[in-house]
């Protein structure tokens, strides 16, 4: 029998996740329910996404097999206090996709023993293309863990990390990462732009240019050196500008960009 999932708060991720289950296949629309803080606007939200929308978060939790936690980070504990009681002595897996929300926080504010999956989604799951990252609490079973990573796949790819603190390493990477992507990728055009094209036209140029060379290096069976081996010729363009990164020392730039927001996520978390 399918699993009945519901989804508190019915937000842009909540929404990309919910879109991608039913475009793939993954479960039909009657097998999902979403809740939303407001009357106002249901019908034309339950509309968009194809699903049932109510008020109520407990009467969705009883309704449900599967429960995300979809709501922005400090609503998070005011949503658990409210639907605690309904989580007694229920075999129900919870998931959490507010950011920064560490699973000892989960757990310490839910029945004993709940099974609670915390994941750190990105924003280009909003086209198909997400990046997620997923760890499990303590309950968590591993037939949890794979029917999670699994759903998570309808919107792009997924992670299960090796341990809890590596979340933070997501968040810096894929959560952050997209704002780092779209830097790089602006940067560029600005350089063709200061060089004399039109900055739409450099943009397109470097808008498709990582779009291409990321899904090479995904569909890659040669290492990521080899990759941009085989376009930095010897004596050729590629390789002058690989020399002016090297001198710029681009690697020590990301690690400082990567260990700061990791850095702050764990603040965040903690």
């Amino acid at each position: 029998m399918d699993k009945k999932i519901g989804f508190i708060g019915s937000g842009k991720m909540a929404g990309a996740i919910i879109k991608g289950l039913i475009k793939s296949g993954f479960t039909s629309p009657e097998n999902i329910i979403a809740t939303q803080k407001e009357a106002e606007g249901i019908e034309k939200k339950s509309k968009e996404l194809g699903v049932k929308i109510i008020i109520d978060n407990t009467k969705l939790v009883e309704q449900s097999d599967v429960v995300f936690i979809a709501t922005k980070p400090n609503q998070v504990m005011d949503v658990l206090s409210q639907v605690k009681p309904f989580l007694e002595n229920k075999n129900k897996l919870l998931v959490s996709i507010a950011a920064g929300i560490t699973l000892k926080k989960l757990e310490n504010n839910l029945p004993e023993k709940t099974r609670i999956i915390r994941v750190m989604p990105n924003t280009p799951a909003l086209v198909g293309e997400g990046m997620s990252g997923m760890a499990g609490g303590q309950y968590a079973q591993k037939e949890d863990i794979e029917y999670i990573k699994n759903l998570l796949s309808v919107i792009g790819k997924c992670i299960v990390v090796d341990k809890e603190e590596q979340m933070d390493i997501v968040t810096a990477i894929s959560g952050s990462g997209p704002a780092f992507y779209y830097k790089v990728i602006n940067d560029i055009a600005r350089a063709g732009e200061k060089l004399g094209m039109e900055y739409e036209k450099a943009l397109l140029l470097s808008i498709q240019t990582a779009i291409g060379s990321a899904k090479m290096a995904l569909q890659r069976e040669i290492s990521m050196e080899q990759l941009i081996a085989n376009v930095a010729t010897k004596g050729g363009c590629t390789a002058v500008g690989i020399e002016s990164m090297l001198e710029q020392n681009t690697e020590k730039i990301f690690l400082e960009v990567i260990k700061s927001t990791t850095q702050k996520a764990h603040e965040l978390g903690n």
